[in-house]
């Protein structure tokens, strides 16, 4: 098996560059090709659930991440009064992969990718126009008229992937009915292990801390694609959430402006075909999920897992082949159950949140854990 082949990889986010680690660790050419002028992490917090930290210990990068990272033992899910409707339970999470579930700044995440791969091996300002299929590789042509000749591609573009509208035109991003502010706050007094999730008819309000006294906080409102409620600014978000429970008007106070990250929850369809040719999509670009169960990248990092398994015994063409066997049905219901978690969380008519909350509120536990059942006790990396 030759491994002296150029791997083109298309996106320079945590799929791409998690990608390209293991790649270059394989013994193959990496380039990495970033749409955008500056490489960096949009966003703000994310969370690395115990699933996604043992896919990064196979990548023999947990280590240094956990340094970096915040130790998380306790999510729970409140009403807008701060009354408990049910709790996640992480400590068997955490039994189950032997390892604990940590939240970081996507920011510090990906720059310690950026620098594992190394930043000479990125290029900026590459946005993909086409490509061309040769005899035995594949011909990249971007938008600044360059074009670069490779012999395969990982397609790591996230959700509004180019790659995959080449290759799979009807396969397009929709949006799941309610937009997203995202921020990051200097506060002392959060406990700084325990993260929460308050549904209310006003909307969702997630808050995790991050470590250093930074606590990262999500808003999720329900609102058509281009209705007013999308120009929300900080004055508005903090009228919608003024009556839910502490420490949510206090993190909102805190907040400025110009540090807001807004936009739509966006997912696709889950698509049969995740190998085509000298081509394979990962992360996003091959099942871009709402964020409802705190999987979008860790699906990505499995991903790049699971691939650096098949390639330890087989060639690119059979690796991507088998990669796509194991991944897709996981994949698929993490893409159904995440949608399917967002309708419930969401839920803004007044009957149907009572409804809800008091459903939950009686369950038992054994009953508010399964659709995390197989997420959580599923080895992905059995084959």
């Amino acid at each position: 098996m030759s491994k002296n082949k150029h791997i083109g990889i298309i996106g320079g986010g945590i799929a791409g560059l998690t990608a390209g680690i293991m790649l270059q660790n394989q013994g193959y050419k990496v380039s990495v090709f970033e749409a955008s002028e500056n490489i960096r992490g949009i966003g703000a917090g994310i969370g690395l659930a115990a699933n996604a930290m043992k896919a990064f210990e196979y990548l023999n990068l947990a280590e240094e991440l956990k340094q970096i990272s915040n130790v998380l033992e306790d999510f729970k899910v409140c009403n807008p009064k701060g009354e408990t409707l049910f709790a996640i339970n992480t400590a068997k999470i955490s039994e189950n992969f032997q390892t604990e579930n940590y939240a970081i700044h996507r920011a510090d995440l990906h720059q310690y990718l950026v620098d594992k791969l190394g930043e000479e091996k990125i290029f900026t300002g590459k946005k993909l126009k086409n490509f061309k299929l040769l005899s035995h590789q594949v011909n990249l042509k971007f938008k600044d008229k360059s074009n670069v000749i490779v012999d395969f591609v990982i397609g790591a573009d996230g959700v509004n992937s180019k790659v995959r509208r080449i290759l799979l035109p009807e396969s397009k991003p929709q949006y799941a009915g309610y937009w997203c502010w995202r921020g990051v706050v200097d506060y002392e007094k959060k406990d700084f292990h325990k993260s929460m999730a308050v549904w209310g008819k006003k909307g969702r309000f997630g808050i995790t801390p991050l470590g250093k006294n930074k606590v990262y906080w999500f808003a999720c409102i329900n609102t058509k694609l281009k209705g007013k409620t999308t120009e929300f600014t900080l004055k508005d978000l903090q009228n919608q959430f003024r009556n839910y429970t502490s420490p949510i008007p206090e993190l909102l106070s805190l907040s400025q402006e110009n540090e807001l990250i807004s936009g739509p929850i966006m997912d696709i369809n889950p698509i049969n075909q995740f190998k085509f040719a000298k081509i394979l999509l990962i992360g996003d670009a091959a099942h871009a999920t709402t964020p409802n169960m705190g999987q979008g990248a860790c699906m990505a990092i499995e991903d790049v897992a699971v691939l650096q398994e098949e390639l330890k015994n087989n060639d690119l063409k059979t690796a991507s082949f088998n990669f796509e066997k194991r991944r897709l049905s996981r994949t698929k219901y993490i893409i159904k159950n995440s949608r399917r978690a967002g309708k419930i969380a969401q839920a803004d008519q007044q009957f149907l949140i009572g409804l809800r909350n008091n459903i939950f509120k009686t369950l038992p536990e054994k009953i508010t854990q399964f659709p995390l059942k197989r997420l959580y006790e599923e080895d992905f990396m059995k084959f």
